[in-house]
């Protein structure tokens, strides 16, 4: 058995609120067996109907009505639904606090900084509230914004929910057709939109891009733009236009809550959309509510007093949850902008200067950091720093070593995994649990996670598809235009009936830990073996010379081979010897099935404009299908170069 890489001292443990919890559940349930975590995951498994109540108490959710039943028709997925009989407002549980603490901290690449206690935040909202009620927004309307990771995004949302209407948001990096795709489709009544955004040293206007989207959806009666650039704001052009300090005006006004049934529509997101139009994927008011802070409570320990960070756009599921945090009143930092501007230490820099305690980003910016050689306990103080969260792509085992080594050696680091499609996760970091190298920590609690093969049956010490046999607060109510649910249960059901099943290859080890593997509809079949794709990244990620890769399946005689697409430094040419150094670390380390039978240098990598590697879309290029929706492409020229070596590969 591997030893851990950090264990949590006595002290921590004592603090945890996930100590105090298992305390509480043990004195409210009279089962003294419920001592650690183990038996408190298997009680939240096992009653479901007295777990969900203890977390709803010990977070403090508002809330009215009749709390029975707390989970109506539990076998069956989809159709059960906790608690029918409630009612809340999403924003009035974020706007608990109206006090002088910091709610919100922002930083960006132009160097703004800006601060908003409790109380501020309370009036911003109010008098956006009352401007989106002026206009006619009500219960059920839908409010978009195309917008950065600002302030102002924060606000609009909690005006929004605050009405009982429904947010949903993408990021200005989004071309038109990717913005039409998705609002197009729920028809908002407002849309709040920025002059311009920075990334990597420059400014990107957007109001051309909004004049386009205003073109093709109708349904837009009021856009508000947010002057947030120091260029002066011109609205000539723009119908329905007004400025935001305009539209807000300075009047204060009386914040009123409007509450709504717990499976009420809360956010709309969306799928990558990459095998076509994206699916709009409604999340309701309570489930999200109660599962963020779940996870934010127990499973990440925050406290009143952290200030917590997450390095994300507004496109991506992590900026719901990092805003979650305000219903605990904890500092929420935003930042927008490049994480590698003008270096890799950009992010660090912040945590110094803001005293971030709750760091999160991706695993492929923590791969990246490591490769450019930054070493931040070397050069930062981290004083504050307690846990680095990272989640987007399976984290190697490699950057828990780079972490220990070289960020901080006394830090919890969890790796998380969920998604859009459930607005949260199912494996999550936990402060009474040691840490094992390529593992995250555990499942979530009430999430009946298991590693299903591919007869349905949980196995344990090897890869299976990631299900939840049960039903969760978080899963979505619906998909937007999907009136008999068809498209829902094809997303999720087909596979195994009456099974979440999530499209990923995990692995359940010895420590009740989870390992990804990777997106099982990525996984690669050579032989009628199945591999994650994931093995091999992370060996090749660890060849000094390859700054990024991606692996396919080629169809090839009545199998299929592996090609291993990867991206090198500047001014470094693929040649055999490289290839075979590749190929021997990757035997070396998995199996002889996993080394490619093609190693091809390319200059480019397809990715979402969430920053995922995008598979499916490279394999569908060098088979000579087409990919349904480019606009879901961060970088959609890049396949342009698959395409070219398309002939190449029939060789």
């Amino acid at each position: 058995m591997n030893s851990p890489k950090w264990e949590p001292s006595q002290d921590r443990i004592d603090r945890a609120n996930m100590n105090r919890f298992v305390r509480f559940v043990r004195e409210q349930t009279g089962n003294d067996d419920i001592q650690r975590y183990g038996p408190l995951y298997d009680f939240s498994i096992r009653s479901p109907e007295k777990f969900w109540p203890l977390v709803w108490e010990f977070c403090g959710i508002r809330a009215s009505g009749q709390y029975e039943p707390v989970l109506e028709h539990p076998e069956q997925m989809p159709g059960a639904r906790f608690y029918p009989n409630v009612k809340l407002n999403f924003a009035q549980n974020l706007l608990r606090f109206r006090d002088d603490k910091p709610a919100l901290i922002f930083r960006n690449e132009w160097g703004h900084q800006r601060e908003y206690s409790y109380a501020e935040l309370h009036t911003e909202v109010a008098r956006m509230a009352h401007a989106l009620k002026q206009v006619g927004v009500g219960v059920g309307d839908r409010v978009a914004g195309f917008l950065p990771n600002m302030p102002e995004t924060v606000i609009a949302m909690l005006a929004t929910t605050s009405l009982g209407a429904v947010w949903s948001s993408c990021s200005p990096d989004f071309g038109i057709n990717g913005v039409v795709d998705r609002f197009g489709q729920i028809e908002p009544k407002v849309l709040f939109c920025a002059d311009a955004y920075p990334y990597g040293g420059k400014t990107f206007g957007c109001l051309d891009k909004v004049r386009g989207v205003l073109d093709k959806i109708d349904s837009i009666q009021k856009l508000v733009v947010i002057p947030y650039s120091d260029a002066s704001l011109e609205l000539d052009g723009l119908r329905d236009a007004v400025s935001w300090p305009d539209f807000a005006g300075t009047d204060e006004h009386t914040l009123e809550f409007v509450p709504t049934e717990f499976n009420h529509p809360l956010y709309v997101m969306y799928s990558s959309g990459t095998t076509g139009v994206p699916k709009c994927i409604v999340h309701g008011v309570g489930g999200t509510l109660l599962q963020h802070l779940k996870e934010l409570v127990l499973h990440t320990d925050l406290k009143r007093e952290d200030r917590i960070f997450y390095y994300t756009t507004c496109g991506w599921m992590m900026w719901n949850w990092l805003v979650s945090s305000l219903a605990v009143g904890a500092a929420v930092v935003l930042y927008d902008g490049s994480p590698s501007h003008p270096d890799g230490n950009a992010l660090w820099d912040l945590s110094d200067e803001v005293g971030i305690s709750i760091f999160g980003t991706s695993a492929k910016w923590i791969a990246a950091i490591e490769k450019a050689g930054v070493k931040p306990r070397e050069t930062h103080k981290l004083t504050a720093l307690k846990t680095i969260l990272s989640t987007g792509s399976p984290l190697a085992p490699e950057s828990f070593d780079y972490v220990y080594r070289d960020v901080k050696e006394r830090v919890l680091l969890a790796s998380i995994s969920g998604g859009t499609d459930i607005v949260s996760c199912f494996a999550l970091g936990n402060p009474l649990l040691p840490v094992y190298r390529g593992e995250l920590q555990c499942r979530g609690l009430g999430m009946a996670v298991e590693a299903l093969d591919e007869d349905g049956q949980p196995v344990r010490g090897e890869p299976g598809e990631l299900s939840c046999l049960k039903p969760f607060p978080s899963m979505p109510i619906c998909f937007w235009n999907d009136p008999d649910g068809k498209k829902y249960r094809k997303a999720y059901f087909d596979k195994f009936p009456n099974v979440w099943s999530h499209g990923d290859y995990v692995e359940i080890t010895e420590h009740n830990g989870v390992i990804i593997y990777g997106r099982s509809d990525a996984t690669l079949n050579p032989g009628g073996v199945r591999i994650g794709t994931a093995e091999i990244y992370r060996q090749v990620e660890q060849v000094e010379e390859v700054l990024d890769c991606v692996a396919i399946g080629q169809k090839w005689e009545d199998d299929e081979r592996v090609i291993l697409f990867v991206r090198l430094r500047e001014g470094i040419t693929l040649d055999d010897a490289l290839r075979d150094r590749i190929r021997k670390r990757i035997r070396a380390n998995t199996t002889p099935r996993h080394v490619p039978a093609r190693v091809i240098q390319v200059q480019d990598i397809p990715r979402t404009i969430s920053g995922k590697v995008t598979e499916l879309a490279i394999r569908a290029t060098i088979h000579g299908e087409p990919v349904k929706n480019t606009e879901a492409l961060a970088n959609p020229r890049a396949l342009e170069e698959y395409a070219r070596l398309r002939a190449e590969l029939e060789d």
